[in-house]
């Protein structure tokens, strides 16, 4: 009998591209050559999914701004009020993140896009999903917004998931160049979610060392996989099948959400990790297998950094053929790094003895 092909919804919403400021590295570009690539916009800017490059089964679900009862889940009101006032007037959060008048909408729909997509997910409706949302969200505590990020997107559907939705452990996996410091925060005592991290080392935010495995209750579920630059793409993987996969066979997750950000490519003004488009495959391919075996397929990804346009568009849609189950059909039109990959095995080993004592 044909296995049969992976659905895959998408969520997406206009309001994306009008958090803006000129000059700025997180602007609508960057969502604007996703959307390009992936032909799944018309000429009039109207939304179609499938598109010829996605396989005919994915589909669109609506971007719906996230309740204040859900936002409130990790964020107090006065921090959600503080964004909504500074939002109407324009101006910083801080010297690195911006907000305009849009912002605060597009905000809440970031977060609700990925919530919709987890109770997509959940439902049955689709076997996995991709938010393809802005502003991120991975550096925003509970009470912090930072580094680009206004609300805690991820964060939020997690615990939706866990307080609404009837789940007990979730897997936070975070590729982004840079640590998700404020989705940590918000899990930094909980127990319900396993948070792992592959970061280059230093940089921005300059947390995530590998000793810090969270604290109280939570001790033991941040596994942190610090690398210094020109890691590429060998110890990424390394990370993800030899640290990762059998701790999170061993924790059992209900859902693995992901917060896919493509700035350690070779190519990025923001950082020099040195991964590739099929790096970033491989890491796909590595999640949604744990998602397989471990948790009915159900995985959503997230939209987070990364800073030059063309490889981040071709990060995601290699993501995507792999969530579709085309893996084969994966280019990398950029090529590898031409900077020779740093041998960091001593360090992996280190990092791997600490974090899996405790399955041992």
């Amino acid at each position: 009998m044909a296995t049969a092909i992976p659905s895959t919804a998408i969520s997406y919403d206009p309001i994306f591209l009008q958090h803006k400021e000129a000059g700025h590295p997180e602007s609508p570009d960057r969502l604007r050559a996703i959307i390009n690539l992936l032909q799944i916009e018309d000429q009039a800017g109207n939304i179609r999914v499938p598109s010829p490059v996605l396989s005919p089964t994915s589909f669109f679900v609506p971007a719906p701004p996230i309740s204040l009862e859900r936002l409130e889940m990790v964020h107090p009101r006065s921090q959600i009020e503080r964004i909504r006032i500074l939002s109407m007037m324009g101006g910083h959060v801080d010297p690195d993140t911006y907000v305009v008048q849009e912002s605060y909408e597009a905000a809440l729909k970031a977060a609700g896009a990925i919530t919709a997509l987890v109770e997509t997910v959940l439902q049955g409706r689709a076997q996995n999903a991709f938010a393809l949302v802005r502003p991120p969200g991975h550096h925003a505590s509970g009470t912090q917004a930072e580094g680009f990020c206004l609300f805690s997107n991820v964060a939020v559907a997690a615990r939706t998931a866990l307080r609404e939705l009837g789940l007990k452990r979730v897997l936070i996996a975070d590729f982004d160049v840079h640590h998700g410091n404020g989705t940590q925060a918000v899990f930094q005592r909980d127990s319900q979610v396993l948070f792992f991290s592959t970061h280059q080392s230093p940089l921005y935010p300059g947390t995530g060392d590998w000793r810090d495995t969270g604290i109280a209750t939570g001790a033991g579920t941040k596994i942190n996989v610090p690398l210094p630059p020109f890691s590429g793409d060998s110890a990424l993987l390394e990370a993800y099948e030899t640290i990762l996969a059998p701790r999170a066979r061993a924790y059992q997750p209900e859902l693995i959400l992901v917060s896919a950000g493509f700035d350690a490519h070779w190519r990025d003004p923001l950082a020099s990790l040195g991964a590739s488009i099929t790096g970033f495959a491989r890491i796909a391919e590595v999640l949604c297998g744990l998602a397989d075996e471990l948790c009915q397929g159900r995985i959503v990804f997230a939209l987070e950094g990364g800073y030059d346009v063309e490889a981040l568009a071709f990060g995601v849609l290699a993501c995507l053929q792999v969530m579709n189950g085309r893996a084969g059909a994966i280019e990398d039109p950029l090529g590898p790094n031409r900077q020779p990959e740093r041998n960091v095995q001593d360090h992996l080993a280190k990092v791997r003895e600490f974090h899996l004592k405790s399955i041992s």
